[in-house]
């Protein structure tokens, strides 16, 4: 956009037990924007003696410093503080998500970095509300339960929502009591450093909170196999959450949660309304230009309706506007990188040598940067690869179907279980689509109703965990059962 001003680049290093470090080997990779494919700054790179050095900081923090022995009241106050430091700073950090990930501005002004202020307020006022429960024995003894923190918390996170993913995992960590070690995206570190300044100021005690930017196969490698880190929460791909399960359990068998993507279906019945189904079914798979987990890729379309809707579909989708994310006209900005770029050009080819016919899209459209055309694939079969692989990119494979049946059967022919939408008039469809679909979160007539009140994750290969609500909480939690005798027991 012109005359915006990209924001002074203040944090690029490590931070480390309260200050911002260079990494032990000295070493630095590039973090670039994706409009231009050009570097916007050098970050310290994170290995593996910087990522002993955060968990010896963040274990030191919790056995024997202030965050796990505050009061819940006390540490709410200082999440209720980040989150008033990171308000006064929306402007910025949404530019820094512009710069670093191709995320619209004017979005992460009003929903994304809002969305993560609201997250952490939420947990915030959860902090001083963890407790156990009385037990009724049956013998002579009385019991109870201790809800106490895990310990040290090492988070993985990907680039597709980097502010939103950052709190999605730190804030009922911090709130339970853990202290954390977080490793953002390599694509991605520029907010993550910036929050991390943040916390400082906010009075979070030096080791509570760690940022180690760096590489999976190294950084993250590091802190999954880390004999000293007690739970690792991840979300990403499926092979790197094996590669974490698998280091889980040949190190100190610390607990996991993982959310692994999805290839969500979109099921529009006859008597939906056909403008805002089109509207939303767009908005289902271009949002953020198709680099979310959730993302309603599988459209299926009931036959009745099925020709009208595609005309109004490629009408939505050929107005969908693609360009710089700092200027306000535009719906979807480039793809994060050029690997990303090259894997959404690579799976369009592969709907077309399987047959699919493509309506709309499917070229790059600009000769800088890494944009691309809003793309939909018709006469999908269940067996190409663009109706079973998590693209990660603008690209809509569409379906039509003749019984409620029929749709439940193919919008469970998947790996995956993440989400699924419904699209329906009919309370009676909708509830029996929504208890047959086996998805973690469904949405009827509606589509990306996210809430911090509402748990997250996913079925079967979309990985196992709760991120939101009370469920996330407990995660970063241990019970321990406390049982004394009574007075008339055999052991007085």
């Amino acid at each position: 956009m012109a005359g915006f001003k990209i924001p002074d680049i203040k944090y690029t290093k490590l931070f480390i037990n309260g200050d911002f470090v260079d990494a032990a080997s000295g070493k630095e990779f590039e973090t670039r924007d994706p409009r231009t494919g050009g570097v916007i700054a050098n970050i310290a790179e994170a290995d593996k003696e910087d990522v002993d050095l955060a968990v010896k900081a963040a274990r030191e923090a919790f056995d024997h410093g202030p965050w796990p022995r505050m009061s819940g009241y006390e540490r709410g106050r200082i999440l209720y503080k980040f989150a008033d430091l990171i308000e006064q700073h929306i402007e910025e950090l949404a530019a820094l998500d512009g710069i670093d990930a191709g995320k619209l501005f004017e979005f992460g002004k009003a929903v994304d970095i809002p969305g993560s202020v609201r997250m952490l307020r939420y947990y915030a006022s959860l902090a001083d509300k963890i407790h156990g429960e009385t037990l009724k024995m049956t013998g002579e003894y009385q019991g109870y339960t201790l809800k106490e923190p895990i310990g040290v918390v090492g988070v993985i996170i990907p680039w597709n929502f980097p502010s939103t993913m950052f709190f999605l995992k730190v804030s009922p960590a911090l709130a339970a009591g853990c202290t954390v070690v977080i490793k953002p995206a390599e694509q991605t570190p520029l907010s993550a450093l910036f929050y991390a300044s943040l916390a400082k100021e906010a009075g979070i005690p030096d080791g509570a909170l760690n940022v180690v930017p760096g590489f999976g196969p190294t950084a993250g490698a590091a802190l999954s196999s880390h004999m000293d880190v007690d739970n690792i929460s991840f979300t990403g791909s499926g092979e790197t959450g094996r590669a974490i399960m698998e280091a889980a359990a040949k190190s100190n068998l610390k607990t996991v949660s993982l959310e692994l993507g999805g290839k969500s279906p979109l099921i529009i019945f006859d008597d939906a309304n056909l403008d805002m189904a089109a509207g939303l079914a767009s908005a289902a798979v271009f949002f953020n230009k198709g680099e979310i987990c959730v993302a309603g890729s599988r459209v299926y379309v009931q036959e009745g309706i099925y020709d009208e809707f595609v005309k109004k579909l490629i009408t939505v989708a050929e107005n969908w506007v693609v360009g710089d994310p700092f200027d306000p006209k535009v719906n979807m900005g480039p793809q994060i990188d050029k690997v990303q770029f090259e894997r959404v050009l690579k799976y369009i080819e592969y709907g077309k040598r399987d047959g699919a016919t493509l309506l709309t899209g499917g070229k790059p459209c600009s000769d800088n940067g890494y944009y691309l055309e809003p793309t939909i694939f018709a006469d999908v079969k269940e067996d190409m690869k663009i109706a079973q692989d998590e693209i990660f990119g603008p690209v809509m494979s569409l379906m039509k179907f003749k019984t409620i049946e029929e749709a439940i059967e193919r919008a469970n022919c998947t790996k995956y279980g993440l989400a699924a939408g419904i699209l329906t008039n009919d309370i009676n469809t909708a509830n029996r689509v929504s208890r047959s679909v086996r998805a973690g979160t469904i949405w009827v007539n509606c589509y990306f109703a996210f809430d911090a009140d509402a748990p997250f994750g996913g079925y079967k290969m979309s990985g196992f965990g709760r991120d939101q609500g009370m469920d996330a909480l407990q995660k970063y939690l241990q019970v321990k059962s406390v049982i004394t005798p009574l007075y008339n027991s055999p052991w007085l």
